[in-house]
């Protein structure tokens, strides 16, 4: 069993940057994949990035690629989401998810087993 708190949401204008944390307690398999997800009011829940937990390798929803950064710390079973440049858009509850191990479909939620309760990001124009 995981348990994951995200924190470091909030209100910032365009152009502004936020940084997510995602804390794990239970154990993290070196196999796993962690991701971040977004939704925004009537839409349906987004990848946005995805690392893997012990190689690190990652991967990013196209419309954020060059602004945002995932990156983890496997002492601290902790995730990261450094977001730059923040666009209106970019507005949603951002949650995030574990998955026991690799798959192609990372961009899928229904691959991730474990979830946070999310922490909002908002972003004036």
């Amino acid at each position: 069993q995981v348990q994951l708190v995200e924190s470091g949401g909030g209100l910032v204008q365009t152009g502004g940057s936020l940084r997510l944390s995602c804390a794990a307690s239970g154990r993290i398999f070196s196999s796993s994949t962690m991701g971040w997800f977004r939704q925004a009011p009537g839409k349906a829940r987004e990848f946005v990035a995805a690392i893997r937990w012990s190689a690190g390798t990652t991967y990013y929803l196209d419309s954020v690629k060059g602004r945002f950064a995932i990156s983890r710390d496997t002492a601290q079973n902790t995730m990261y989401l450094q977001m730059n440049s923040l666009k209106p858009e970019d507005t949603a509850v951002y949650f995030c998810a574990v998955d026991r191990l690799f798959s192609i479909q990372y961009m899928d939620p229904r691959q991730y087993t474990y979830w946070g309760q999310g922490t909002q990001v908002a972003v004036s124009s």
